[in-house]
């Protein structure tokens, strides 16, 4: 039964945490050098600021959701957001290093927490007939955190310090606590997300095929992303370098949309980062940009795949399947930018490059071998 177009406005409350916590967990990336001037560390101690949250969600994922048990789903939502809130005042305010990576772990919490929970609600808060439509504003704030918010937050830490950023976002975060509550009707759950349940999905080959494609591909991509910036600094002019990454961001807010229900359409995706990941280092200036817009178009559509394989292998319990993909997720995104980092020391930029493109291709074949093990894919 569709649900009544008032709930519509809790979708959009959903999207604006989601863009909050993603805007909050990848702003380090622009402020890195400043954050390691003021506390005097060196700016691999300051990337401890992105490797902290990425970990800390793939353990907060099962175990925020398990400890929640039946706990009606908008207060937990509202209750995350402010502690998001008290993230980004204790990090605004960190007298030293290590009381700013605290402020990273409950960043670290709070995704694993409303990625799990929140991810997953577009059902309940829409109906089924408008699911697909709902999800894809949901994962646009995960292109739009990189597009608007990090470009916002690095602009606000260069204009008034890097821990006016982070206020700013505190404040942002308790405005969003407020509006789900009022905004979200009440959700109650009928099933409580527990350990033997999540082991039960593990059993099913449909899951394991679903965290083995959602690791290569997410590995592909930030393995090689993370280190993008550099590469474009031969390629391009320092003064174009922006407007390239906000192409690229654009492009991937379109791939949200784009995205469709088949499983070819994931593959697909796959194969596109290849390409681009391959060509990027070998091309000039128009190249780069071409590559840069189909790398947007394909890796936006992933978290849809990737959520939509999730939610069909496991229709019987799409909370727990949100909570394991949400998990894969975020350790993957840590596991490939440290991967990366280490191909990067050792080789350099393009071998990462090369590495990834392999990777991805891998990944295209896997989702296109798996034998159609549920209805979401065909």
């Amino acid at each position: 039964m569709t649900a009544p177009a008032p709930r519509w406005p809790a979708v959009f409350a959903v999207t604006v945490g989601i863009f909050a916590i993603v805007t909050t967990e990848i702003l380090p990336i622009g402020l890195l050098t400043p954050i390691a001037a003021g506390f005097g560390v060196s700016a691999g101690t300051a990337g401890w600021t992105m490797t902290v949250p990425g970990f800390v969600a793939a353990v907060a994922a099962p175990v925020v959701t398990v400890a929640a048990g039946r706990i009606d789903r908008r207060p937990l939502l509202g209750g995350l957001m402010v502690l998001l809130a008290v993230a980004g005042f204790l990090s605004a305010a960190a007298p030293a290093f290590w009381v700013l990576l605290t402020g990273r772990f409950l960043v670290g919490v709070v995704i694993g927490g409303f990625w799990s929970v929140g991810a997953g609600l577009a059902p309940r808060l829409v109906g089924t007939a408008a699911a697909a439509r709902a999800t894809s504003v949901i994962f646009a704030a995960v292109p739009l955190g990189s597009v608007l918010g990090v470009p916002l937050g690095t602009l606000v830490g260069q204009l008034a310090g890097w821990r006016t950023a982070f206020l700013l976002l505190g404040v942002l975060s308790l405005g969003t606590a407020v509006a789900l509550v009022l905004l979200m009707p009440p959700l109650p759950t009928a099933q409580a997300t527990r350990p033997s349940v999540l082991n039960g999905l593990l059993r099913r080959r449909a899951v394991r095929s679903g965290l083995l494609v959602t690791f290569l591909v997410v590995l592909a991509h930030f393995g090689t992303y993370t280190y993008v910036t550099p590469l474009l600094r031969d390629v391009v002019r320092p003064e174009v370098l922006s407007g390239y990454l906000l192409a690229y961001g654009v492009a991937g807010i379109a791939g949200t949309f784009l995205a469709g229900r088949h499983r070819r359409g994931f593959a697909l995706a796959a194969a596109v980062i290849a390409v681009a990941v391959f060509a990027l280092p070998h091309t000039g200036p128009v190249g780069a940009l071409l590559a840069l817009v189909a790398w947007g178009v394909a890796y936006g559509a992933v978290p849809v795949h990737a959520q939509t394989w999730f939610a069909r292998a496991a229709p019987d319990a799409p909370e727990a399947a949100t909570v394991l993909f949400t998990a894969s997720f975020q350790a993957t995104i840590s596991a490939g930018a440290l991967a990366g980092g280490f191909v990067v020391d050792a080789g350099s930029v393009p071998a990462v490059m090369t590495c990834g493109g392999v990777i991805a291709l891998v990944a295209a074949a896997v989702i296109g071998g798996v034998r159609r093990p549920v209805s979401a894919f065909h």
